[in-house]
Protein backbone atom coordinates (compact mmCIF):
# COMPACT_ATOMS: atom_id res chain seq x y z
CA UNK A 1 0.00 0.00 0.00
CA UNK A 2 1.35 3.42 -0.96
CA UNK A 3 1.01 6.20 1.60
CA UNK A 4 -0.05 9.29 -0.36
CA UNK A 5 0.62 12.66 1.23
CA UNK A 6 -1.63 15.42 -0.09
CA UNK A 7 0.22 18.71 0.36
CA UNK A 8 -2.53 20.99 1.64
CA UNK A 9 -3.12 24.49 2.94
CA UNK A 10 -6.30 25.68 4.63
CA UNK A 11 -8.45 27.19 1.84
CA UNK A 12 -8.28 30.80 3.01
CA UNK A 13 -8.86 33.79 0.75
CA UNK A 14 -5.56 35.26 -0.39
CA UNK A 15 -3.48 32.37 0.95
CA UNK A 16 -4.13 29.90 -1.87
CA UNK A 17 -3.80 30.35 -5.65
CA UNK A 18 -3.03 34.05 -5.31
CA UNK A 19 -1.81 34.27 -8.93
CA UNK A 20 -5.13 32.91 -10.18
CA UNK A 21 -7.05 35.54 -8.22
CA UNK A 22 -4.78 38.30 -9.53
CA UNK A 23 -5.13 37.37 -13.21
CA UNK A 24 -8.79 36.30 -13.57
CA UNK A 25 -12.21 37.78 -12.75
CA UNK A 26 -12.46 35.33 -9.84
CA UNK A 27 -12.20 36.96 -6.42
CA UNK A 28 -9.87 35.72 -3.69
CA UNK A 29 -12.90 34.15 -1.98
CA UNK A 30 -13.93 32.44 -5.25
CA UNK A 31 -10.41 31.12 -5.73
CA UNK A 32 -10.30 29.79 -2.16
CA UNK A 33 -13.57 27.94 -2.81
CA UNK A 34 -12.12 26.57 -6.07
CA UNK A 35 -9.01 25.37 -4.23
CA UNK A 36 -11.21 23.66 -1.65
CA UNK A 37 -13.21 21.94 -4.40
CA UNK A 38 -10.05 20.59 -6.04
CA UNK A 39 -8.69 19.51 -2.66
CA UNK A 40 -11.90 17.61 -1.92
CA UNK A 41 -11.64 15.78 -5.25
CA UNK A 42 -7.99 14.93 -4.54
CA UNK A 43 -8.94 13.46 -1.16
CA UNK A 44 -11.71 11.43 -2.80
CA UNK A 45 -9.38 10.03 -5.47
CA UNK A 46 -6.88 8.85 -2.87
CA UNK A 47 -9.54 7.57 -0.49
CA UNK A 48 -11.18 5.50 -3.24
CA UNK A 49 -7.84 4.02 -4.29
CA UNK A 50 -5.82 1.27 -2.66
CA UNK A 51 -3.53 3.86 -1.06
CA UNK A 52 -3.48 5.37 2.41
CA UNK A 53 -4.47 9.04 2.62
CA UNK A 54 -2.21 11.38 4.58
CA UNK A 55 -3.23 15.04 4.65
CA UNK A 56 0.10 16.83 5.01
CA UNK A 57 -0.94 20.31 6.10
CA UNK A 58 0.84 23.62 6.50
CA UNK A 59 0.56 24.45 10.23
CA UNK A 60 -0.62 27.79 11.60
CA UNK A 61 2.84 28.97 12.63
CA UNK A 62 4.02 28.59 9.02
CA UNK A 63 1.26 30.85 7.67
CA UNK A 64 1.72 34.61 7.23
CA UNK A 65 0.12 36.55 10.09
CA UNK A 66 -2.54 37.97 7.75
CA UNK A 67 -4.01 34.49 7.28
CA UNK A 68 -4.22 33.41 10.92
CA UNK A 69 -7.75 32.68 12.17
CA UNK A 70 -9.36 31.26 15.30
CA UNK A 71 -9.52 27.84 13.59
CA UNK A 72 -6.38 25.70 13.49
CA UNK A 73 -5.51 24.50 9.95
CA UNK A 74 -5.72 20.84 10.95
CA UNK A 75 -9.22 21.35 12.36
CA UNK A 76 -10.26 23.16 9.19
CA UNK A 77 -8.91 20.38 6.97
CA UNK A 78 -10.38 17.64 9.17
CA UNK A 79 -13.77 19.28 8.77
CA UNK A 80 -13.39 19.38 4.98
CA UNK A 81 -12.34 15.72 4.91
CA UNK A 82 -15.21 14.68 7.17
CA UNK A 83 -17.66 16.48 4.90
CA UNK A 84 -16.15 14.87 1.78
CA UNK A 85 -15.33 11.27 2.68
CA UNK A 86 -17.59 8.53 3.99
CA UNK A 87 -15.14 7.59 6.73
CA UNK A 88 -12.15 9.57 8.02
CA UNK A 89 -11.13 7.15 10.75
CA UNK A 90 -8.15 5.93 8.71
CA UNK A 91 -7.12 9.34 7.33
CA UNK A 92 -3.89 10.69 8.79
CA UNK A 93 -3.29 14.39 9.40
CA UNK A 94 0.31 15.47 9.93
CA UNK A 95 2.00 18.89 9.77
CA UNK A 96 4.52 19.72 7.09
CA UNK A 97 8.05 20.23 8.40
CA UNK A 98 10.58 22.33 6.52
CA UNK A 99 11.22 25.80 5.15
CA UNK A 100 10.34 25.10 1.48
CA UNK A 101 7.92 22.89 -0.44
CA UNK A 102 10.81 20.65 -1.48
CA UNK A 103 12.02 20.29 2.11
CA UNK A 104 8.53 19.59 3.40
CA UNK A 105 7.81 16.97 0.75
CA UNK A 106 11.25 15.44 1.19
CA UNK A 107 10.92 15.25 4.97
CA UNK A 108 7.55 13.54 4.65
CA UNK A 109 8.70 10.98 2.08
CA UNK A 110 11.94 10.23 3.91
CA UNK A 111 10.15 9.79 7.23
CA UNK A 112 7.60 7.42 5.72
CA UNK A 113 10.20 5.31 3.90
CA UNK A 114 12.96 5.24 6.49
CA UNK A 115 11.26 5.64 9.86
CA UNK A 116 7.89 4.02 9.23
CA UNK A 117 9.40 1.64 6.67
CA UNK A 118 6.43 1.78 4.30
CA UNK A 119 6.91 0.08 0.92
CA UNK A 120 6.21 3.25 -1.07
CA UNK A 121 5.21 6.84 -0.47
CA UNK A 122 4.07 9.69 -2.69
CA UNK A 123 3.27 13.36 -2.60
CA UNK A 124 0.45 14.87 -4.63
CA UNK A 125 -0.73 18.42 -5.02
CA UNK A 126 -4.31 19.30 -4.14
CA UNK A 127 -4.55 21.38 -7.31
CA UNK A 128 -4.67 18.43 -9.72
CA UNK A 129 -8.42 17.88 -9.96
CA UNK A 130 -8.30 15.11 -12.58
CA UNK A 131 -6.24 12.88 -10.31
CA UNK A 132 -8.34 9.71 -10.15
CA UNK A 133 -8.47 6.40 -8.33
CA UNK A 134 -7.26 4.76 -11.54
CA UNK A 135 -4.19 7.03 -11.74
CA UNK A 136 -3.36 6.48 -8.07
CA UNK A 137 -3.65 2.70 -8.39
CA UNK A 138 -1.67 2.71 -11.64
CA UNK A 139 1.13 4.58 -9.88
CA UNK A 140 1.11 2.00 -7.08
CA UNK A 141 1.53 -0.79 -9.64
CA UNK A 142 4.43 1.04 -11.32
CA UNK A 143 6.11 1.52 -7.93
CA UNK A 144 6.35 -2.26 -7.60
CA UNK A 145 8.99 -2.33 -10.33
CA UNK A 146 10.30 1.26 -10.35
CA UNK A 147 11.80 3.26 -7.51
CA UNK A 148 10.38 6.59 -8.73
CA UNK A 149 7.08 7.33 -10.45
CA UNK A 150 6.19 10.83 -11.64
CA UNK A 151 2.92 12.26 -12.94
CA UNK A 152 3.66 15.08 -15.42
CA UNK A 153 1.65 18.29 -15.53
CA UNK A 154 2.16 21.20 -17.93
CA UNK A 155 5.06 23.66 -17.76
CA UNK A 156 7.45 20.96 -16.54
CA UNK A 157 5.60 20.48 -13.27
CA UNK A 158 4.42 17.29 -11.57
CA UNK A 159 1.11 16.44 -9.97
CA UNK A 160 2.35 13.16 -8.45
CA UNK A 161 5.77 12.00 -7.25
CA UNK A 162 6.10 8.52 -5.73
CA UNK A 163 9.13 6.76 -4.30
CA UNK A 164 10.26 3.45 -2.84
CA UNK A 165 13.63 4.95 -1.89
CA UNK A 166 14.51 8.53 -0.91
CA UNK A 167 16.37 10.85 -3.27
CA UNK A 168 17.99 14.23 -2.76
CA UNK A 169 14.88 16.38 -2.45
CA UNK A 170 16.60 19.75 -2.06
CA UNK A 171 15.07 22.19 -4.55
CA UNK A 172 13.37 19.41 -6.51
CA UNK A 173 9.84 20.90 -6.37
CA UNK A 174 9.06 24.21 -8.00
CA UNK A 175 9.86 25.28 -11.55
CA UNK A 176 10.89 22.48 -13.92
CA UNK A 177 10.13 19.64 -11.52
CA UNK A 178 9.97 16.75 -13.98
CA UNK A 179 13.56 16.99 -15.17
CA UNK A 180 14.84 17.62 -11.67
CA UNK A 181 13.03 14.60 -10.21
CA UNK A 182 14.32 12.37 -13.00
CA UNK A 183 17.85 13.74 -12.49
CA UNK A 184 17.74 13.05 -8.75
CA UNK A 185 16.52 9.51 -9.39
CA UNK A 186 19.32 8.94 -11.91
CA UNK A 187 21.88 10.35 -9.48
CA UNK A 188 20.76 7.68 -6.99
CA UNK A 189 20.83 4.95 -9.68
CA UNK A 190 17.05 4.58 -9.49
CA UNK A 191 14.62 3.87 -12.34
CA UNK A 192 11.87 6.39 -13.13
CA UNK A 193 8.49 5.64 -14.69
CA UNK A 194 5.76 8.09 -15.69
CA UNK A 195 2.00 8.42 -15.42
CA UNK A 196 -0.20 10.00 -18.10
CA UNK A 197 -0.14 13.79 -18.16
CA UNK A 198 -2.84 15.52 -16.12
CA UNK A 199 -3.44 19.21 -15.45
CA UNK A 200 -2.40 21.00 -12.29
CA UNK A 201 -4.15 24.33 -11.76
CA UNK A 202 -2.05 27.12 -10.29
CA UNK A 203 -2.39 29.87 -12.91
CA UNK A 204 -4.85 31.38 -15.38
CA UNK A 205 -3.22 29.43 -18.22
CA UNK A 206 -3.71 26.21 -16.24
CA UNK A 207 -7.39 27.01 -15.79
CA UNK A 208 -7.76 27.75 -19.51
CA UNK A 209 -6.33 24.28 -20.21
CA UNK A 210 -8.48 22.49 -17.63
CA UNK A 211 -11.90 23.90 -18.53
CA UNK A 212 -12.22 22.57 -22.12
CA UNK A 213 -11.04 19.14 -20.96
CA UNK A 214 -13.47 19.14 -18.05
CA UNK A 215 -16.41 20.29 -20.17
CA UNK A 216 -15.55 17.82 -22.95
CA UNK A 217 -15.51 14.96 -20.45
CA UNK A 218 -18.87 16.09 -19.10
CA UNK A 219 -20.36 16.28 -22.60
CA UNK A 220 -19.00 12.81 -23.42
CA UNK A 221 -20.53 11.51 -20.17
CA UNK A 222 -17.15 10.54 -18.75
CA UNK A 223 -16.19 10.72 -15.10
CA UNK A 224 -15.49 14.23 -13.85
CA UNK A 225 -14.27 15.42 -10.43
CA UNK A 226 -17.56 16.18 -8.75
CA UNK A 227 -16.62 19.11 -6.53
CA UNK A 228 -14.51 20.86 -9.15
CA UNK A 229 -17.21 20.32 -11.77
CA UNK A 230 -19.83 21.75 -9.42
CA UNK A 231 -17.72 24.88 -8.87
CA UNK A 232 -17.22 25.31 -12.61
CA UNK A 233 -20.97 24.95 -13.22
CA UNK A 234 -22.01 27.25 -10.36
CA UNK A 235 -19.64 30.01 -11.52
CA UNK A 236 -20.33 29.58 -15.22
CA UNK A 237 -16.65 29.06 -16.03
CA UNK A 238 -15.91 28.45 -19.69
CA UNK A 239 -13.31 29.21 -22.35
CA UNK A 240 -14.13 30.94 -25.64
CA UNK A 241 -12.06 31.93 -28.67
CA UNK A 242 -11.22 35.58 -28.03
CA UNK A 243 -9.53 38.04 -30.34
CA UNK A 244 -6.19 37.39 -28.62
CA UNK A 245 -6.61 33.67 -28.04
CA UNK A 246 -8.48 31.60 -25.44
CA UNK A 247 -10.51 33.76 -23.09
CA UNK A 248 -11.96 32.88 -19.68
CA UNK A 249 -15.68 33.44 -19.21
CA UNK A 250 -17.22 33.79 -15.76
CA UNK A 251 -21.00 33.86 -15.82
CA UNK A 252 -22.20 33.15 -12.28
CA UNK A 253 -25.89 33.70 -11.70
Amino acid sequence: MTVIAVLAKPPRAGLVLSELAATTPLSEHDVAAFYEAMLRDTMLAVDRSGGELLVNYLPEDELPDAYHTDVDPVAELRSIAADTLDDVSNVRFEPQVGSTVSARAGNTITHLLETEEVASAAVVFGTAPLLSRTLVDSAAMKLRTNAVVVGPATEGRAYYAGFTEPVDFEGCLGGIELQRLANRAADADLDTEFLPMSPRVDTKEDLLSLLPLLRARFTAERIVPEHTAAFVYDHGLDVIDGDDGPELVVDAE
